[in-house]
């Protein structure tokens, strides 16, 4: 709750992934020795509308703000917003569509959220103008 306290009171501006994609043969390995971390980029936008948007916690354009927009004027990248001779990097999503977590695109499958229902499904990612990834269902 602390966490989702200073996402609202604006005490944690960002929220980012430490997106981690191992092979399966790299997680099999005894604790010690696997490598850490999980995938995190498929769940993040998903995650952030079904627990911060839907349960009151933050505005769509607060969540936006801090996975996009923030996060660019942090590193000084000229990116995180539209505007004429951008890079055209965008995420279109349907935010009230519900969606399970798994079959992932990454080259690993390491989520402690796979099998769970979330809402704001990912319908096109666009880099630089292309699309780079297209829901199936679409």
């Amino acid at each position: 709750m602390a966490v989702i306290e200073g996402l609202k009171n604006g005490s944690i501006d960002i929220i980012a992934t430490d997106h981690a994609p191992h092979s399966t043969e790299e997680k099999a390995r005894p604790l010690q020795e696997a490598p850490s971390g999980i995938i995190g980029l498929e769940t993040a936008l998903g995650l952030g509308v079904t627990t911060l948007v839907r349960q009151g916690h933050l505005t769509m354009m607060q969540l936006l703000e801090k996975m996009s927009i923030n996060p660019a004027k942090l590193y000084r990248l000229d990116c995180g917003m539209l505007k004429t001779g951008g890079a055209a990097d965008l995420v279109i999503f349907n935010p009230n569509e519900e969606w399970t977590a798994g079959e992932y695109v990454s080259k690993s499958s390491n989520s402690p959220f796979t099998g769970k229902k979330l809402f704001g499904k990912v319908k096109y990612t666009i880099c630089k103008g292309k699309i780079v990834y297209q829901d199936e269902q679409d």
